[in-house]
């Protein structure tokens, strides 16, 4: 047997670190993070290798494995020196995007070149941002509105998500909260592409939504995508961008707690809630969502395996939305079969990337007639319009 000797690199451990992956120097090893990651129920992807070369200096750009991370944060709540390992797979991914190191996945670089020529990632005109919104009556937003709801860009342009824009809007107007929009000069929040490695175009996006939101006088925003909640509330300070930001999930159980919309209609519904990861582990919101179920009559509630902070992923975050996934590795089938397995007959979502890989997932596995997919805004719509 032959053994090849390699040399780490110290100039390209360096360069992982100015890409923000400093928590390399924190890491000893245990495995941690591989023992918990959800690509290991589907596949191999040993996680603590990869950060082992990143130490050394001796990763393979062109290698696939550098886009498998899903950001999904199961380690990071169980690492004992409280490594952030997206974070360090962000500096990786950097030296691929903005450096120009390696190879970016094909599907990537379609929505990565959407992003900055339309402002989204599916490559639709910027002038139909607000289609979704044409037959709803929902004023334009100015200074003396109370909030700005903000549409992410799948409930702007993905024919099954506008429903949940419409949906979070016929709520807001039937509690008559003082509430309004913006048009075409938005652009994607950029959550996802930060993850996946771009930088500089995630800055130009952040950038552009704080001069827009400043020069409408925003100050309160109301969000249904849990990716734009932890963008605008966590990431967008870092630019000047400090806003109130809140997600629907809070909001409305608010509004039912106070009484200012009943849900009144029985739906007689045998519901599971899927906890999304960047609602859940990143913005710690599981009560909320189980709240707003457990209030529509009829609705029973049933809890599946790996739920709240041991949730499993959807598998669609820090761009593998955009990314192929191989059938019979998509974490979104697995957590279709547990939904069946305890007999549910909704599976309730609140994040729009899941609502997409769930219902690819539904229909490509053959089950949409044993399984409906349904964003909680759009149950709590049917429950109060009696």
């Amino acid at each position: 047997m032959t053994t090849e000797t390699v040399t780490p690199s110290q100039e390209v451990a360096e360069i992982l670190l100015q890409q923000g992956g400093e928590m390399l120097r924190e890491c000893y090893q245990c495995g941690t993070c591989t023992a918990t990651c959800p690509w290991n129920q589907v596949t191999t992807f040993t996680i603590r290798k990869l950060i082992h070369k990143a130490q050394m200096g001796l990763v393979d750009f062109e290698d696939q494995e550098i886009w498998r991370c899903v950001g999904c944060r199961l380690c990071v709540d169980r690492c004992p020196r409280g490594v952030d390992v997206p974070k360090v797979i962000r500096a990786i991914r950097r030296v691929v995007m903005d450096v120009g190191a390696g190879v970016v996945p094909h599907a990537l670089r379609i929505a990565d070149k959407n992003l900055a020529g339309v402002g989204n990632p599916l490559g639709e005109p910027r002038e139909k941002r607000n289609d979704w919104a044409k037959s709803l009556d929902v004023k334009t937003f100015t200074k003396d509105t109370e909030f700005l709801y903000f549409a992410c860009c799948y409930q702007c342009y993905d024919s099954r998500c506008r429903a949940i824009s419409r949906a979070a809007v016929n709520i807001l107007k039937k509690a008559k909260v003082d509430f309004g929009i913006l048009g075409a000069e938005q652009v994607c929040c950029g959550e996802s592409l930060r993850k996946a490695g771009h930088e500089s175009l995630y800055q130009s996006l952040a950038r552009t939504n704080i001069e827009v939101f400043q020069q409408a006088g925003v100050k309160k925003i109301l969000v249904t995508s849990p990716h734009c909640l932890h963008t605008f509330r966590d990431e967008y300070g870092e630019f000047g961008g400090n806003f109130e930001v809140i997600h629907t999930a809070q909001y409305i159980s608010t509004l039912i707690e106070e009484g200012r919309i009943k849900p009144t209609k029985r739906l007689g519904k045998r519901v599971t809630y899927h906890d999304s990861c960047c609602l859940g582990r990143y913005a710690g919101m599981y009560d909320e969502p189980r709240q707003i179920l457990q209030s529509i009559p009829g609705l029973e509630l049933v809890e599946m395996r790996n739920t709240c902070q041991y949730a499993l992923c959807c598998g669609g975050c820090a761009g593998r939305l955009w990314q192929e996934t191989l059938k019979g590795e998509r974490f979104a089938e697995t957590r279709i079969e547990q939904a069946l397995e305890i007999g549910a007959s909704v599976l309730a979502v609140y994040c729009p990337y899941c609502m997409v890989n769930f219902e690819d997932s539904l229909l490509s596995s053959g089950k949409s007639e044993s399984l409906r997919i349904a964003d909680i805004t759009e149950l709590v719509e049917e429950a109060i319009s009696a």
